[in-house]
């Protein structure tokens, strides 16, 4: 197992629930520590706090599809979105290589090594 992934801390991904009001319903959403950190990034450099960037992200949903499905995991997708715009702006680019859904080969890391044969 490469090192990089399996040396994870576990506190990035223990889940955390937190209550936030949508459409005057107070509901609660559980992630994970690091997608909460990404959330609180987004939100203070649209100057709102997590709870009202997440309402106002609902609402946007709400207008745009009429539903917003799982709110939890639409999170984790504007997360990753904002990550990957991230890495665009500092390689330079418009736009990386979109991800496969179904790779060809893994992806390693330098210092990860292939599994001994068996």
């Amino acid at each position: 197992m490469c090192q990089l992934y399996a040396l994870t801390d576990p506190g990035a991904y223990r889940s955390q629930a937190r209550s936030i009001r949508l459409s005057g319903h107070v509901t609660s959403v559980r992630l994970e520590q690091r997608f909460w950190q990404i959330v609180e990034r987004i939100a203070a450099e649209s100057s709102m706090s997590p709870a009202r960037f997440i309402s106002t992200l609902h609402d946007e949903v709400l207008r745009e599809r009429g539903e917003v499905g799982n709110l939890a995991s639409l999170l984790r997708v504007v997360c990753l979105n904002y990550v990957q715009r991230q890495l665009e702006s500092r390689a330079g680019r418009e736009t990386l290589p979109a991800i496969p859904d179904e790779p060809a080969m893994p992806v390693r890391s330098p210092d990860c090594h292939p599994p001994p044969p068996r």
